[in-house]
């Protein structure tokens, strides 16, 4: 699988444990920064990382910050991602099952890293269940299209 990674300073450790991680397990990387703990603002690694996502040039993204919320919130405006924050195993799983999300926002100031990677592996192996909530992200696009006629 291949994976958009963003995140900001907070983010960093985090992000640069799960690229160690994921490379080990097989995956392709494409790493949309920060690059240090050098203090930045997350809004466009997190949108990087989210369009990479929509346009196809990755399976899945995953965005990290202090708290993840910021960075749902970004990677929320590119429209066709459906990023959930996860700080626990069963949101990430709900988030995947139920929601079909693309992007997982996790807050690395939150979780510590051993749990936040078990919540990358439920996120990762999770399908998506189909039937009763294929109405519902049809309806959740149809918004999205909606508000870009704005």
């Amino acid at each position: 699988m291949k994976i958009a990674l963003g995140a900001d300073h907070a983010g960093f450790p985090l992000k640069t444990l799960f690229i160690e991680r994921l490379k080990a397990a097989g995956h392709e990387i494409l790493d949309q920064g920060t690059h240090s703990e050098e203090p930045v603002d997350y809004p466009p690694f997190c949108a990087a990382a989210a369009r990479a996502v929509v346009r196809g040039e990755a399976d899945r993204g995953i965005v990290m910050g202090g708290s993840g919320q910021g960075e749902a919130i970004v990677a929320n405006k590119v429209h066709g991602t459906r990023a959930a924050l996860c700080n626990d195993l069963f949101t990430a799983k709900l988030g995947r099952l139920h929601n079909d999300a693309n992007v997982l926002a996790i807050g690395a100031r939150i979780v510590a890293p051993q749990l936040a990677y078990e919540i990358l592996q439920v996120f990762l192996d999770t399908p998506f269940e189909g039937g009763r909530h294929v109405p519902r992200l049809q309806q959740i696009a149809a918004i999205e299209q909606e508000e870009c006629r704005g």
